[in-house]
């Protein structure tokens, strides 16, 4: 889910970066669900000299603790990456725990001085970095490194990719994939009917009369993924009103909820809904049982998701269906971004505890992550690239959806753009409440205006929170 709105979780900000094709070079810039708890690594990975070969001194045959959100990427490509390294590096093994609840689960082992050595940070219940940037190891030196072909890191990474983990100049958060934020649809389906992809939210108003005339709804939502929809809304101010919009959100303006664009958005939204096109029960719904009535079942038209949504629904997908992605809507027929533009960014953030038993061993094992044969795995295991280039053939190893990626990230050039208040500060969790209302048709724009400002003036207003000054 997203990485804004998301049990799956991913989002972050990417500025200025320009994002090229898969199968080119590709400049740019979202996850999971399972079991509790991880354990810290039993071995200690201090004392060691750093050397080329192992540049943070990790202890040989040490073990690292690493605790990966179980979401729509799933755990295996960290254990492919521990198998990478064990084979690499000095005999060092790793631990994957699958984990849901981030914060609930972590929180008091940061607060006992024990986490985990490497920390997958993502879902609806990540912890917000904002809470703990204090106690993370600075990652510099993991890019910086050379990767297990010889290469320096830094130089195999699309551009721009640091800036969503980089703090007031210090890098702490490790985004490994690379999330394309879209409108999701069936070609096929559309093909079938002539159907047109929207570009406007009248156009989609348009298309869900056409939708109920075949008995299917335009849109579906889950109750855990309520927010991918105010991922969309965002986008969509995003591009109709430009980046004054972004900045007053990314910096808790008071009123910001209140921006023109972000009004527009939200009332055309609300016309679908009172219209009945978004299918009804979604409060109610688990988030993957509403996607498969999208994917498989075809209940609905479109589904708002970052580009993981394929990998997540692979075994609950209709046949033929031909999953591609569309760029969200604007709102007008002159939006300050072009309608082409596009939501993407790192996503998936990884961090490493500075107080982990083994945090040379959690840095280790990034840099597996980060390998060619772990990325290249990753690409064609979750049809999703990561953030390491030359991963991904021109055929997107046979994937619309992602093939699709790539002619959204051309088309959109330079205006690619994303942001990262809602996983820096932890709201996720209180606006999934007002988003499930909101979609159930059961409060009004002035309601979700109002609490969603509610949510951002407690943590603007709240002095123990530090904040990131957005500019």
């Amino acid at each position: 889910m997203d990485r804004q709105a998301q049990p799956m979780a991913r989002r972050t900000f990417l500025r200025g970066a320009i994002i090229t094709g898969l199968a080119a070079p590709l400049v740019g810039s979202l996850a999971s669900c399972a079991a509790s708890g991880a354990q810290t690594g039993s071995s200690s990975g201090t004392g060691t000299a750093k050397s080329a070969k192992n540049p943070f001194g990790v202890k040989p045959k040490s073990t690292v603790a690493a605790a990966i959100f179980n979401g729509g990427y799933g755990t295996d490509y960290v254990d492919f990456a521990a198998a990478v390294m064990k084979k690499q590096s000095l005999g060092v093994s790793a631990t994957v725990q699958p984990i849901t609840n981030i914060a609930q689960s972590l929180q008091p082992k940061f607060v006992a001085g024990n986490p985990p050595d490497l920390i997958d940070n993502s879902g609806a219940n990540a912890i917000g970095i904002s809470t703990i940037r204090s106690q993370l190891s600075e990652l510099t030196d993991v890019i910086d490194s050379s990767n297990y072909e010889g290469k320096k890191i830094a130089d195999t990474l699309y551009t721009g990719v640091t800036a969503p983990g980089t703090l007031d100049g210090k890098f702490l958060v490790l985004n490994y994939v690379l999330t394309v934020y879209a409108i999701w649809y069936s070609k096929s389906l559309f093909d079938a009917n002539g159907w047109t992809v929207p570009k406007t939210w009248e156009e989609a108003y348009v298309l869900g009369g056409k939708a109920k005339a075949k008995g299917k709804y335009l849109f579906v939502w889950g109750k855990e993924a309520a927010t991918y929809y105010q991922t969309l809304a965002i986008a969509s101010a995003i591009k109709e009103g430009g980046d004054d919009v972004r900045l007053a959100l990314e910096n808790l303006e008071k009123s910001c909820w209140s921006k023109p664009a972000i009004q527009s958005v939200f009332k055309g939204m609300k016309k679908i809904i009172d219209a009945g096109y978004f299918k009804p029960g979604g409060a109610g719904t688990q988030f993957t049982a509403a996607q498969a009535q999208w994917s498989n079942d075809q209940a609905a038209l479109l589904y708002p998701s970052g580009s993981w949504i394929e990998n997540e629904m692979k075994k609950q997908t209709k046949a033929n269906f031909k999953m591609t992605g569309a760029p969200e809507f604007v709102v007008s027929s002159s939006p300050q971004k072009p309608y082409e533009a596009m939501h993407s960014t790192a996503g998936e953030p990884f961090i490493v505890p500075s107080k982990a038993s083994n945090a040379a061993g959690g840095k280790e094992l990034l840099r597996a992550m980060l390998s060619q044969e772990a990325a290249t795995n990753f690409a064609k295991t979750r049809l999703t690239p990561t953030i390491v280039k030359g991963t991904v053939p021109a055929d997107g190893f046979g994937s619309t959806a992602l093939v699709s990626q790539a002619k959204l990230l051309e088309g959109a050039g330079s205006n690619v753009f994303s942001w990262n208040f809602v996983d820096l500060y932890g709201m996720n969790q209180d606006q999934l409440v007002v988003w499930n209302s909101f979609l159930a048709g059961k409060s009004s724009v002035s309601d979700l205006t109002s609490k969603l400002q509610a949510i951002t003036d407690k943590v603007a207003n709240d002095s123990s929170v530090q904040k990131v000054k957005v500019s």
